[in-house]
Formats: structure tokens, C-alpha cells, sequence
């Protein structure tokens, strides 16, 4: 998939990053008069671009578009964020979280942007939160996936719209047991950075739950972006396992599956892999069939069929000429539950553009629905999101030329999610107290 700069809208450009404002249809209100500028940053470059970052900012795009002309379904069918045009500010990720920092101050202290929905990376994350706090500006984190965001400090303007990661990891756990997959040896491969610490944790934790006996062969931990893994193949090759296990995403996975594949890594070992449908539309066939995945929830291939995800895939089809996968339904549901509460915070405010601290309010402990399902702001003080999701195994369709998901099952939010104030890896250690599974 190739990234295209927008041709007519979106026409300004800054010196260390893309900007991108959007002249949009005039929503026809009293409210339209006034606009809301809003922050967007996803990954426009580098190897987390292609699979995650651009489908990401397509989705923003596709949401800024159909909310201004008011053609989104109910309750999303107002005009803009309350009759205000959304104007967006659309920010490259790639740089690392030094620049990222520097990047959410420009956005707010020079675009004078009235909200960010933004970040891949967890470690962009855990880097910028304290920065939209302190500044006490409103930032919502559309996608990373780390527990400790919001396990290991509290905030007030910072909110994320997704579950995060241990949701991942605790339905793999649990679909490989209720599928009776047999684990005698697993072998690990994650990226050495936050996110690929904190999954392998939560995976490894509730294997140990579920598979007492299974043994760890090889336990690597790549840096973040490392392209290359012939070392980590020969490893893998030479320690044979049950599964392999990775929470690899991005340009990564992409990497390692065609390495590993390449070299016959995949014969003899089932792939069970945390977050990868974002790369089954570029690799097609040379994922091996049967692989087990998720998509950090019921997206995608593994969604469920309603009138929202209906409307969200006709629209994103029609736009990109391809299925929307992860990203775009994570930004996708993080413009739909900001909009709802600036909605609301702006009926509490007489219909005036609300304020950072009163939009806060309104998304704190907020519900929303979204194309991949019902979202509740309900841990950490609600600030941080569950929802359900969903794991499936992979089945090339050779006539249609796309992989299909098979064997799929669902799971609550009651079920993968661990209950409010308690921290992931401790709900996990503990045996999943107070978990409703079906």
C-alpha cells in the first residue's frame, strides 16, 4: 500500500512534519462559524507506515470527511464535532519519542489545536502522555497497546479508546486451550521496547495458567524496527516448539514472516501471533495457513457483521480499494467517542466550543459503539478503554485472492479485561478473578 498526500483538501505543510489542513463542506449550523482543530498522529514513514500507520491516517481521513458532511450513522450524524468543522492536523509518528514530544508541543502551543487523537507506539506513549498532562490539553491515544500507560500514572486530559494489550494476550491464551491446541514448547519473539515486553509478560503469564507443563525454548526480544532476523530464525530453527508466539507488528512482522518462511521456520510450529491482520492484504499466501492471530480486537477479518461496520467498511472500501484492518478501526472508534464527547460537553456549555478540562469530563466513564464493537471508558478511573475482541486461524482464498479467517471466536469485555484499578499482570497472576467467559 502506497501513501498519498491527499490532493485537494489538505494543502499545508510544515518543516518537521506533514500538516495537513482540510478545507471541508460547511456544515450549515451557527455552530459551523467556528471550527475544531484537531491534532492526528499516526505513522506516515517508515516501517510502521505501510500495514498500520496509513491505513490509520486513511481512516482519520475517511472520519473528518463524512462527519463534516454529516453522513455518518446515529448518533454520529451531526455535522462535525457538534456543527464546529473539523479541521485536521495530520502529523508524521516516525522519529521516535524525543521528536514526539516536541511534536504534540507544537501542536499545541503553535497549531493551537483544540485536541490530539494520535500514537502507534507505546513508547510514543508512554512519552507524550505527560507532556498533554501537563500542558492540560485534551489527548486521546487511538491505538498502543502497553497496560502501563495508565496502570503506572494518572491522568486527567489523557484518555486511550482501545483496550490495551493484555486483552491480547489473554484471549490467545485462551483460544489455543478452548481449541485444544497442544503446547509442550512455545518460542517467543517480541520487540524490546514496551509493547513487546509488556505482551510477552501477559502471554507467557497466562500460559502459565493455562498450560502449567509447556516450556519456553527461545525468548528473543529484537529491537523495535530491526528488519532484519536471520539471527532470530536460525535461533528459532534450532529450538523446535509447539507455537511460536509474537506480538511483531508493522514492517517487523512483515519482515519476519517472509524471513521465517523463506527458510521453512513455519513447517513444524504453529504461529500464534497477538496483533497481525494488519499484514495479511500484503502478504496474502506467504502467511501459512492455519496461522492463529488477532487483530487488538474484533476487527477486520475477525469483525463482526452491523449496520456501523457495515457503513465503515463500504466507506473505507470505496476510498482505499482495500479492507480496513487494526489501525483503522482503532482510529476510527478514538474519532468516534472524542466526538461524542465534545457533543456533549458543548450541550453542557450553552452550544460554545467546550474546553479541554469539560470535553475530559464527558469522556471520562463514557459507552459508545463503534464498527468493531461496544467501547466503555471503564478502567483506570475512565481513562482507559475495554472492549471485546475476537481470535481466528487464517485460510488463503486462492479464487478470491484474499486471506479469510476460520475457527473464529469471540470473547466479552468482561472476560479478557481486568477489572478496574487492578493492574493487568496481577489480574493474570491471580487466575483471572471476577473474568465472565461464555
Amino acid at each position: 500500500m502506497t501513501f498519498h498526500l491527499p490532493s485537494n483538501k489538505f494543502i499545508r505543510v510544515c518543516t518537521s512534519s506533514i500538516v495537513i489542513a482540510a478545507a471541508l463542506t460547511a456544515a450549515g449550523t451557527a455552530q459551523a462559524e467556528e471550527t475544531f482543530k484537531l491534532g492526528v498522529v499516526t505513522f506516515l514513514s517508515g516501517p510502521a507506515a505501510e500495514s498500520f500507520g496509513v491505513p490509520a491516517a486513511n481512516a482519520a481521513k475517511l472520519m473528518v470527511e463524512q462527519f463534516n458532511k454529516g453522513n455518518a450513522p446515529a448518533p454520529y450524524n451531526k455535522p462535525g464535532f457538534g456543527g464546529m468543522k473539523i479541521e485536521m492536523v495530520l502529523v508524521d509518528e516516525n522519529g521516535g519519542g524525543i521528536k514526539q514530544v516536541q511534536e504534540l508541543r507544537n501542536l499545541y502551543q503553535r497549531e493551537n489545536v483544540d485536541a490530539v487523537i494520535g500514537y502507534i507506539s507505546s513508547g510514543d506513549c508512554l512519552a507524550v502522555a505527560p507532556v498533554a498532562e501537563e500542558l492540560k490539553k485534551f489527548l486521546n491515544l487511538f491505538d498502543c497497546g502497553s497496560p502501563r500507560i495508565f496502570e503506572e500514572s494518572s491522568f486527567k486530559y489523557v484518555f486511550r479508546s482501545a483496550s490495551h494489550a493484555a486483552m491480547d494476550n489473554v484471549s490467545l491464551a485462551l483460544y489455543l486451550k478452548a481449541h485444544n491446541v497442544k503446547v509442550e514448547t512455545m518460542n517467543l519473539i517480541n520487540q524490546d521496547y514496551a509493547w513487546g515486553q509488556d505482551s510477552r509478560s501477559d502471554f507467557v503469564a497466562s500460559m502459565g495458567l493455562l498450560y502449567p507443563k509447556a516450556n519456553i525454548g527461545a525468548d528473543l526480544l529484537p529491537k523495535f524496527g530491526a528488519g532484519q532476523y536471520g539471527t532470530e530464525v536460525s535461533v528459532l530453527s534450532g529450538k523446535p516448539a509447539s507455537i511460536t508466539y509474537s506480538s511483531l507488528w508493522g514492517g517487523d512482522l512483515q519482515s519476519f514472516l517472509l524471513q521465517g518462511s523463506a527458510r521453512g521456520l513455519f513447517k513444524d510450529t504453529t504461529l500464534a501471533l497477538s496483533a497481525a491482520d494488519h499484514v495479511l492484504p500484503g502478504l496474502l499466501n506467504k502467511v501459512p495457513d492455519g496461522t492463529i492471530l488477532g487483530a487488538r480486537g474484533a476487527y477486520g477479518i475477525l469483525s463482526a457483521k452491523s449496520p456501523l461496520n457495515d457503513w465503515f467498511q463500504a466507506g473505507y472500501l470505496s476510498a482505499n480499494k482495500v479492507l480496513p484492518v487494526q489501525a483503522s478501526y482503532r482510529m476510527t472508534q478514538g474519532f468516534m467517542g472524542v466526538k461524542l464527547a465534545v457533543e456533549s460537553a458543548m450541550a453542557k456549555n450553552g452550544g460554545k466550543k467546550p474546553t479541554p478540562e469539560q470535553i475530559a469530563d464527558a469522556m471520562r466513564n463514557s459507552s459508545f459503539d463503534s464498527p468493531g464493537g461496544k467501547i466503555a471508558m471503564s478502567l483506570s478511573g475512565g481513562q482507559q478503554a475495554v472492549q471485546g475482541t475476537a481470535i481466528g486461524r487464517t485460510k488463503y482464498d486462492a479464487v478470491a485472492k484474499v486471506v479469510r479467517a476460520v475457527d473464529v471466536q469471540t470473547f466479552s469485555p468482561e472476560c479478557v479485561n481486568p477489572p478496574n484499578n487492578m493492574k493487568s499482570i496481577d489480574w493474570i497472576k491471580a487466575g483471572f478473578p471476577g473474568a465472565k467467559c461464555q
